[in-house]
């Protein structure tokens, strides 16, 4: 796969182990990540435990006024001193003991003393119509109980007010060691993150800069920026929490079914009756979740695309007073965002409620059967209360389950792309032993070149020539020739198809790229300014740069004419583009920019075009010096600048068909000598 194929022809191969890949970014973040996961599974523990503590609480003490007690010796550490007696709940029961028991009734706790085992079984079977009250006093079993005053009853549950305490301590202890476990493993989980996300990017700006310009010519500039930007933040949280939540879900899930059925398995089941109808569910979300991310994040490349190209060619657009089309079809794609967007907050909007009515559905079942068989007597009110606990708690990992899996759906579509963008690769490949050279010298040779961009549509056909060191050459012919493709293919910018091109008697293919290109020094008609200072425009934010080479760079090229002019000469801060530059101070900024890296090889593509009569005068005089001991390649439509070159090749439909010096080209009448008779009929 190549990198002019397209990112459509790569993101299929891309999709392939997306996950995978993504989880090898975690590897060296393993331990913390670990741990993160540990103190996930201990919350969950604890979120599994504590209505298991509630309801023991509520069997075990408050609704444990019903328990019998024993008359025992003083010497149980568990005897409770009452009326003269001591009474316990931890005893060893033999044909002689007695007991007493509470029984609740009217908001009112009565005691009954004295009793045989058989009278306390009794006494403990006694409801409804076998309770009546007589004298003050509650008849049951034909036993007679007194009313306990609260100081009374307060010193019977004594016991009973320890152990809620108790409890008490517990559950806040797992609330407080839950909440300062989710912080710590919330703060792993986004540092991780963060630091994921970073050499994520990294690594997807330093792979597009390894690029050729290939796939640039095939890529929109606002995709490119979507993949760095968007698609890495997409990410983000997945390596912040998705993951992790999805284990807490899937351990939380699993813990409560598996309790929920050791302590009662029929009511259980009932409790999971519409489990099945909500894992259909899922699944359906699932599908459309990822169908409607890939479009969101589609159509929001689709958006930044238009954007970066419309916002770069404002100018154009309001010379052609086009704002109103431009606004039409920015229109059109941000509907087609819209859209997708409310098809995502759709499959949301029915799915949550979809869970709450099962949920709501699930508890009315488990209320049903659980109040039926605590009134049977078959479940005690604290069990009950776990299930109502369990039931709701069972169905909120669900819905979180489904929706994370839902994000983690749109960070797999977003790492989708960005793997369709680091699985391109280079069409330029450095020879895995590359020549290096001692000193570039600057002699180049074509030898018979043929060279398409498609690979079928020849623009160079059976091109040779050869430059010796030092000397200039230019390139002269109409548009289309060939010109600017022979100056992209001595950088090797693009390969050709057959031929050879040598630098110093070696193919530029078996040279170090670094190496070759750090000695070639171009400067193109159309410049780009970098938003920044001047001084870092010319050395291009090289910090190992002297200011003073920096200045010589300038002096030399003429452009110090117009900096020391500026508000704050080399400090002074230039817009994107150097809109506030005129065209031929951005030229002579460029000329210093390619001379600050004295490059041995000097390449010109339509340098002068732009630049007015009093500019040009400026730089010949500067590319006088500027030319000696170095290689000089020109391409020029104005004839005037290239007539002292060593020798001028001219093109014509990607073939050579003259060459020689601008004296003997004129006396050669041909092509030559008719672009020259024209520019000078037009000049005057």
């Amino acid at each position: 796969m190549t990198e002019y194929d397209g990112e459509d022809a790569v993101i299929t191969k891309a999709k392939k182990g997306t996950l995978r890949r993504l989880l090898a970014y975690m590897k060296p973040y393993w331990l913390s990540m670990a741990a993160a996961v540990v103190m996930v599974l201990c919350i969950s523990a604890m979120d599994i435990y504590r209505p298991l503590l509630v309801g023991g609480a509520i069997d075990d003490y408050i609704s444990g006024y019903g328990r019998p007690y024993a008359y025992v010796e003083a010497e149980d550490n568990q005897a409770i001193p009452f009326e003269g007696r001591y009474l316990s709940r931890q005893y060893q029961a033999d044909s002689d003991t007695r007991y007493a028991r509470l029984v609740l009734y009217h908001d009112g706790y009565y005691l009954f003393e004295n009793l045989t085992d058989g009278q306390s079984t009794a006494l403990a079977q006694a409801q409804g119509d076998g309770l009546a009250m007589h004298d003050g006093r509650l008849s049951a079993a034909g036993l007679e109980g007194r009313l306990m005053d609260a100081g009374q009853l307060q010193l019977l549950r004594r016991y009973d007010y320890q152990g809620i305490l108790h409890v008490a301590l517990i559950y806040a202890v797992l609330v407080l060691a839950t909440f300062i476990m989710n912080i710590a493993q919330m703060v792993i989980l986004q540092v991780d993150g963060q630091k994921i996300i970073f050499q994520l990017r990294q690594q997807v700006f330093e792979h597009v800069e390894g690029l050729t310009l290939r796939f640039f010519d095939t890529n929109p500039v606002g995709r490119l920026v979507t993949r760095v930007t968007n698609d890495t933040e997409a990410l983000s949280e997945m390596y912040s929490g998705i993951l992790v939540k999805l284990v807490k879900s899937i351990v939380v899930i699993v813990g409560y079914a598996a309790v929920m059925l050791s302590v009662n398995a029929t009511l259980a089941l009932y409790g999971f009756i519409l489990l099945p109808v909500i894992i259909a569910l899922t699944f359906v979300f699932r599908d459309k979740t990822l169908a409607i991310y890939r479009v969101v994040r589609a159509k929001l490349t689709d958006i930044n695309t238009f954007l970066s190209e419309n916002i770069s060619g404002m100018r154009v657009i309001q010379i052609f007073n086009r704002q109103r089309r431009k606004l039409d079809e920015f229109k059109g794609k941000n509907q087609a965002l819209y859209k997708a967007c409310m098809k995502e907050l759709l499959i949301f909007a029915v799915f949550r409620p979809l869970i709450n009515i099962l949920y709501h559905l699930s508890l009315s079942v488990v209320i049903y059967k659980g109040a039926q068989d605590y009134l049977a007597g078959a479940l005690s009110i604290g069990t009950l209360y776990v299930f109502i606990e369990y039931v709701g708690s069972f169905f909120d990992p669900i819905q979180e389950l489904a929706e994370n899996f839902g994000t983690l759906q749109s960070s797999l579509a977003s790492g989708e792309k960005v793997f369709a963008v680091l699985d391109e690769q280079p069409a330029i490949r450095q020879d895995a032993h590359p020549v290096m050279l001692d000193g570039i010298k600057g002699a180049i040779e074509f030898d018979h070149v043929w060279f398409a961009y498609d690979g079928q549509d020849y623009v160079l056909k059976d091109v040779s020539f050869i430059i010796r060191p030092g000397t200039a050459v230019a390139f002269v012919g109409a548009t289309g020739a060939g010109k600017s493709s022979i100056l992209n293919l001595i950088g090797r910018y693009y390969d050709i198809q057959k031929g050879a091109i040598r630098i110093d008697g070696v193919d530029i293919r078996r040279l170090s790229i670094a190496q070759l290109r750090q000695a070639i020094g171009q400067v193109q008609q159309d410049v780009f300014i970098f938003a920044g200072d001047v001084r870092h425009n010319i050395a291009l934010d090289n910090a190992d740069m002297p200011m003073s080479e920096v200045r010589a760079a300038a002096h030399f090229a003429n452009a110090d004419t117009f900096i020391d002019r500026l508000p704050q000469g080399y400090e002074t801060v230039l817009t994107e583009r150097g809109s506030t530059l005129s065209v031929g101070q951005r030229q002579l900024l460029s000329f210093a920019r390619t001379l600050a890296y004295k490059p041995k090889i000097l390449v010109m593509d339509e340098a002068t075009a732009n630049i007015d009569t009093e500019t040009e005068q400026l730089i010949q005089g500067a590319l006088a010096n500027l030319m000696k001991g170095r290689t000089t390649i020109m391409v020029a439509h104005r004839l005037s600048t290239i007539q002292d070159a060593d020798d001028i090749i001219v093109l014509n439909h990607g073939r050579i068909c003259e060459q020689g010096t601008h004296q003997q080209l004129l006396a050669r009448d041909g092509i030559y000598r008719k672009l020259y008779d024209l520019q000078l009929y037009e000049k005057n």
